[in-house]
């Protein structure tokens, strides 16, 4: 019983006896398919690295939550009213002797953010 495929066919692409040599116009360009497959693959593998690299730089820059502890010091007779978050800062509205004032503080240092006084007109 013979088979419907030839000989050249049941050798598949590992290439067998049968296979004549490629001509030197071949030969370039299988050769420049390979080196365009090699690039292909260390651009796939540094695209790869960088989506990693940004996405663990990400990551680390959250660092979770950090505790921090600071001691505000205010006028003498002053008063806290209220309280608010407004995006990424802590606000205080203080109630002293000399007026109103706010002041805020970045919601991750708690470090000063700024300030504003609210004086009554002589």
């Amino acid at each position: 019983m013979t088979s419907p495929h030839s000989s050249r066919d049941s050798a598949g692409a590992a290439g067998g006896p049968d296979d004549k040599p490629l001509d030197p116009e071949q030969a370039r360009f299988m050769a420049r398919v390979k080196l365009l497959m090699a690039l292909s693959g260390v651009a796939t593998f540094l695209g790869i690295a960088v989506v990693l690299g940004v996405v663990g730089y990400r990551v680390s820059k959250s660092g979770g939550s950090t505790e921090s502890e600071l001691t505000v010091q205010l006028p003498k007779g002053s008063r806290i009213t209220a309280t608010a978050v407004a995006g990424e800062r802590v606000v205080l509205t203080i109630e002293s002797p000399a007026g109103i004032e706010i002041r805020s503080f970045d919601a991750q240092t708690l470090k000063p953010a700024g300030r504003l006084r609210f004086a009554t007109e002589p």
